[in-house]
């Protein structure tokens, strides 16, 4: 394992600093010692246009970019815009680990995502098995663009030195997460049917696909730990996986938070809509050698504290 870096001594740029993970992040990176984090905000940085870039580097003088901003969402939103998940992530991580080249930016922090992973890999996930096939067709336009930075992550290293490094979050979820039916992945989509079916008195609701694949999870603030270890630890190109290694089918997970949320209707599933990728479990061995990264916190644990933050948004009137 390298010598850490001292947080305290560096000026880290978070880009998608004010999202979901990126609260918890930098959260994390203050409890670790960073003192100055900077934090670019949109529109006034818009990262799909290099001059903005250009201007967010030679203002905030970084010396390590980790870039979370991307364009997200469930598969419905992926179906609806393939081509804008494709361009805008690849224009962003692309430019931007360009430009923090250039500018002799320490080290660069690319998130990756799960679903750059091949449709039909064996489980659990190992990243050396990245390249065995093509991702699920709902979401591989952006599992591919968000892989492209793994591909420049490499070569960069190899022809220039470039410290950069490359992170695969598993599906994350916990307080603060999006909670927006248009947009929003499976644990908070159902969270938020729930308690709408409780307060409008239905006794039904209806689950997409047939609740046969299964996920894994990672808590918000256990993949925050993970990236700032990596950050302070990890100096390969070779890719981490992040996550938890607990697999549950999405039949489990429905089940689970009927049970947390207190809603005892019936579950209808509507099989006309898509499973997505049939199973999703991580190899977490190599984040584990590499910087001492393992997730800590209980699945149903996690569950309970996000219902409890959502169910107070609604009670607020910010749900």
């Amino acid at each position: 394992m390298d010598k850490a870096l001292d947080l305290a001594t560096k000026r880290i740029c978070v880009t998608g600093g004010a999202g979901f993970l990126g609260t918890h992040l930098i959260r994390r990176l203050k409890e670790h010692g960073a003192r100055e984090i900077f934090v670019p905000q949109y529109p006034e940085y818009d990262f799909v246009r290099e001059a903005d870039i250009i201007r967010m580097i030679d203002n905030a003088k970084p010396d390590i970019i980790i870039h979370l901003a991307a364009k997200v969402g469930g598969i419905g939103a992926n179906r609806e815009k393939p081509g804008e998940f494709f361009y805008d992530n690849l224009m962003m991580g692309v430019q931007l680990i360009h430009q923090a080249w250039l500018k002799g930016v320490e080290k660069f922090v690319a998130i990756g995502t799960i679903c750059a992973y091949p449709k039909y890999t064996p489980i659990p996930f190992k990243e050396e098995d990245l390249w065995n096939g093509y991702p699920e067709e709902t979401n591989a336009p952006y599992g591919l663009a968000k892989k492209m930075l793994l591909v420049q992550s490499q070569a960069y290293r190899e022809q220039y030195g470039y410290n950069s490094i490359f992170l695969l979050p598993v599906n994350l979820y916990g307080p603060g997460d999006n909670f927006n039916p248009a947009t929003s992945h499976v644990i908070p989509a159902l969270i938020r049917k729930y308690l709408e079916a409780k307060e409008q008195g239905a006794n039904e609701i209806v689950a997409w696909g047939d609740g046969s694949p299964t996920r894994e999870f990672i808590y918000v603030e256990d993949a925050a730990e993970g990236i700032t270890l990596a950050t302070k630890k990890y100096n390969s190109s070779e890719p981490v996986n992040i996550g938890s290694s607990f697999e549950i089918s999405i039949k489990d997970l429905t089940e689970t938070i009927a049970r947390l949320t207190g809603f005892n209707g019936t579950i209808r599933w509507d099989t006309s809509k898509p499973n997505g990728q049939p199973r999703r479990k991580l190899d977490t061995t190599r984040a584990r050698e590499a910087f001492g990264f393992e997730a800590k916190t209980d699945f149903e644990e996690g569950l309970k504290r996000t219902i409890a933050w959502y169910a107070n948004e609604r009670a607020h009137g910010r749900g």
